[in-house]
């Protein structure tokens, strides 16, 4: 969870998106699924000098956005499942433990949206 935690922070702290506002998040999840990512994969699979093609730094944007959409929705589901399988006490005891990590790593608490405070003291 840490590792997931981790690099969801780092992508939202290069692309300058405040995981902590809740409209910058639902901006981010509401965008639509940009074509030109997935076919510039398909380009890149296809391409005959082993699959790299150089990309531009608004398609490498449009693949950072969309890898932290992904993951986003993935914590959600794996939170989801701990919770299901294990309970919410042994949740709340992961989601410690990974935020205590990121801090010993440098990074400040709630930079990957999780706010454990307003999750379970509400």
């Amino acid at each position: 969870m840490a590792t997931l935690n981790m690099r969801i922070a780092r992508l939202a702290i290069a692309l300058g998106v405040a995981l902590d506002n809740e409209s910058e998040v639902a901006t981010l999840m509401g965008e639509e699924h940009d074509t030109s990512v997935l076919h510039e994969r398909r380009v890149s699979a296809a391409a005959d000098d082993g699959g790299h093609v150089h990309v531009g730094p608004e398609c490498r944007l449009a693949h950072q956005r969309q890898e932290l959409r992904g993951l986003l929705v993935m914590r959600y589901k794996v939170e989801k499942r701990y919770v299901d399988d294990a309970g919410i006490t042994v949740m709340h005891q992961i989601m410690i433990e990974a935020e205590a990590q990121l801090e010993r790593k440098g990074f400040k608490p709630g930079v990957d949206g999780i706010d454990l405070d307003r999750l379970f003291n509400t």
